[in-house]
């Protein structure tokens, strides 16, 4: 149980990292943020997010599934599934 504490606080504060990378401020980084109504996500911040969440989670995601990512608690269920799916 304690391990899935660690390892959730290290998931979101990785993806936290990631979105910062992105240019977004830490003020505007909640778990109910829509990447389109509230961090004003474009084409090229999909790009840097993409690339800096692929380095630094070491995956590798589709297209079709970076479309399903409508909020950040969107991607934070992602990653959960994937890093689990990763770690078997």
């Amino acid at each position: 149980m304690v391990t899935e504490i660690v390892e959730e606080k290290s998931i979101r504060r990785n993806l936290y990292r990631v979105l910062r990378k992105t240019g977004v401020t830490k003020e505007n980084i909640c778990l109910s943020a829509s990447f389109i109504d509230d961090l004003n996500f474009d084409k090229i911040d999909w790009t840097i997010f993409t690339y800096y969440l692929e380095r630094i989670f070491n995956i590798a995601v589709k297209d079709d599934e970076l479309s399903k990512f409508g909020s950040v608690d969107d991607t934070l269920h992602y990653l959960r599934g994937e890093l689990v799916y990763l770690s078997n």
